[in-house]
């Protein structure tokens, strides 16, 4: 099988024990969509991995979709996780327990504005490295924040009283993984994630967790989840996570590449997505 991996970081440790695990009998190759040129017509693989989400690797994977070639995760599904106000928006529709979530044109804007009910959570509107995700609890923090990031477009969420932990839900597949970390918004923060036996987890969570897979069309995914009194709260969907530190979590990758290739498995197909504002 010939196998493409969209990345522009093909040692990524996820990636790399996969590689590992499937070089023995498989070709793989790693394009980096930012500089690679579109395959030849008839040298396609067999199945891409997308683990990079750039406009121009987005644009890149959606052609490889056009000319039939599957791809982990779809491009349209990448994209919609990291427009925050369509994430919202998505799982609130389906009945996942998504925390409510405003949109904000500008940080400026609503510091100008000046009607928050503190404390609240502000985070880019657009998922990114390195972006806005922050706790503001007054006037003085909000506009320490709108100086550096004024022309940002945000989302605004209302702070959920929580135990501090954030519960990082991995799935590849048909595998689920766990860990806890602290919480970036909630000193003292961790410095890694501990791994979390699924079958410690609340009742009921598993399921909420697969239904996310179903509701935004992934194959390879990451929610992050609060404990709010027993109940999961989501605060995050993430496409194709890194998964690090996980044990078998490359094994899952790997299985699951070769039977999409196959034709075993076929990628989660995205439906159309009302219009966000």
């Amino acid at each position: 099988m010939r196998i493409g991996l969209l990345t522009p970081s093909p040692d990524h440790p996820l990636l790399a024990a996969a590689t590992a695990l499937l070089t023995p009998r498989h070709h793989v190759v790693a394009l980096d969509p930012a500089t690679a040129p579109d395959p030849a017509a008839g040298d396609l693989a067999d199945v891409y991995l997308l683990k990079t989400r750039t406009p121009r690797a987005l644009a890149f994977a959606r052609r490889l979709e056009e000319r039939g070639a599957p791809v982990l995760n779809s491009a349209g599904s990448t994209a919609r996780c990291q427009d925050r106000t369509a994430m919202a928006d998505v799982a609130l529709r389906a009945g996942l327990p998504f925390v409510g979530t405003a949109t904000e044109p500008s940080l400026a804007g609503l510091a100008a504005r000046g009607d928050l009910s503190y404390p609240v959570v502000i985070k880019s509107r657009h998922s990114r490295r390195h972006d806005l995700v922050a706790r503001v609890d007054d006037p003085v923090r909000l506009a320490v924040l709108a100086a550096e990031w004024g022309d940002e477009p945000v989302v605004v969420q209302r702070f959920t009283p929580n135990d501090g932990w954030d519960h990082k839900l991995w799935v590849v597949g048909d595998h689920v993984f766990a860990g806890l970390r602290r919480s970036e918004l909630a000193p003292p923060a961790g410095t890694g994630t501990e791994s979390l036996p699924t079958d410690r987890l609340p009742a009921g969570w598993l399921d909420v967790v697969r239904r996310v897979g179903e509701v935004f069309a992934l194959d390879v995914y990451g929610v992050d989840l609060l404990d709010v009194g027993g109940a999961p709260l989501i605060v995050d969907v993430n496409a194709f996570p890194g998964i690090r530190g996980q044990y078998g979590a490359p094994e899952a990758l790997a299985t699951l590449t070769l039977s999409t290739a196959e034709g075993a498995h076929r990628p989660r197909v995205l439906a159309p997505a009302q219009p966000v504002s």
